[in-house]
């Protein structure tokens, strides 16, 4: 996900596939009419993984311990909707450094390679109420960083990374937000040291074995990474990791603009050299944003007029196009809680997300705590 917007944005200048910028693909029948609403006749998939990036109160540095106290007063909204029920059933902490995991750094804002503030209590916050929590290593400011990891030593890397997901009883989550030349065998060989500690586990209990991967908005973003994990880590038939997340654009995206990048992970793209093949829909989520800039989202705040009730139709009932059996993605994951950025007023009071999270979570019947995933 995205640590700074800012920089984000100069990046998708640079590069000549821009996924906030994608071209409106034509509309499949039975999948969107003209509004974008969905209007095939499938049955609706209930949405299983409905999640929030959380960035902590330090821009997404978790760098100091907080008290429970002062963190329920900012983040109690993810774990009540306003009846006792959370809003969400993902956690994902953001963001540990890759290199600093590697080397096992201990400093002011970092302990033996996590940061500080992604303390066993903070975890139990949430698992206590049936919320699942993974920790997310990367983001877009620390690609240099999985660079250098990647190239140090991977295999060490992947195995520190399953030894941090069994003493908190966490998953991990892969961003490696490298659109040049990614390392892949690097990568390849960081996942087999994961999968070597926690073998992939279909029906998800155990926590430690979650492990996901960060892609782009659409199949014009970090095509190289995307075109792997497709290829050989998110198969139906041999699966290696558990699903993908569709991250969020540079900025807020409409409704028919997120169902055109979603798209294009369900049909890859057969006319890039080497192609990109279709990605089942039970395999990944989509990104939405609940915090950006100073005003409160529809998102966050009124879910009559969010993105998610928009495209929710879509999400529930998209059919696979090439790869998997079953309609339907897994469901949507929210950028981000609390303070994900310097600016803007994040999703603490007042500007709670009770009102568009919460009441999609009623509203879309998502299971607390998450069951365990589709797997077609």
């Amino acid at each position: 996900m995205r640590r700074s917007l800012v920089l984000l944005t100069v990046l998708l200048l640079l590069t000549t596939t821009v996924p906030g910028a994608a071209t409106a693909a034509p509309d499949r029948v039975g999948t969107r009419g003209a509004a974008g609403a969905a209007t095939t006749s499938a049955a609706a998939t209930p949405a299983q993984v409905y999640g929030a990036w959380h960035c902590g109160n330090d821009y997404c540095t978790w760098g100091t311990v907080r008290g429970l106290a002062d963190f329920d007063s900012q983040n109690r909204w993810l774990v009540d909707r306003g009846d006792g029920r959370p809003s969400v059933n993902l956690v994902v902490l953001s963001f540990v450094n890759p290199l600093a995991l590697l080397r096992q750094t201990t400093d002011q804002t970092t302990l033996d390679g996590v940061p500080r503030g992604m303390t066993p209590e903070i975890v139990s916050y949430f698992t206590s109420r049936g919320v699942r929590v993974m920790l997310s290593i990367g983001g877009i400011t620390y690609t240099d960083d999985w660079d250098a990891a990647l190239a140090e030593n991977p295999t060490l890397f992947g195995q520190r990374a399953a030894a941090v997901a069994s003493r908190l009883g966490v998953g991990i989550e892969i961003d490696y937000e490298q659109n040049t030349d990614p390392d892949l065998t690097g990568l390849q060989a960081f996942i087999d040291a994961y999968r070597a500690v926690h073998p992939y586990d279909a029906t998800g209990s155990r926590p430690e074995a979650r492990l996901t991967i960060d892609v782009a908005a659409g199949d014009r973003w970090l095509i190289a990474l995307n075109r792997k994990a497709t290829e050989d880590w998110l198969r139906t038939d041999r699966p290696v990791l558990d699903y993908a997340n569709a991250m969020v654009t540079a900025r807020p995206a409409s409704a028919s603009a997120s169902q055109d990048n979603w798209q294009e992970h369900v049909d890859g793209k057969a006319q890039f050299s080497p192609p990109v093949p279709p990605l089942a829909p039970a395999k990944f989520t989509g990104g939405v944003y609940i915090a950006y800039g100073g005003r409160a989202l529809p998102e966050c705040v009124d879910y009559a007029t969010s993105v998610q009730r928009a495209t929710a139709p879509y999400v529930q009932t998209v059919a696979p196009n090439g790869a998997g059996t079953t309609p339907g993605m897994l469901g949507f994951m929210f950028w981000a809680a609390e303070r994900p950025s310097t600016r803007g007023i994040g999703t603490v009071p007042p500007y709670t997300c009770d009102g568009g999270v919460g009441a999609g979570a009623t509203a879309l019947a998502v299971p607390v705590p998450m069951p365990p995933l589709r797997q077609g």
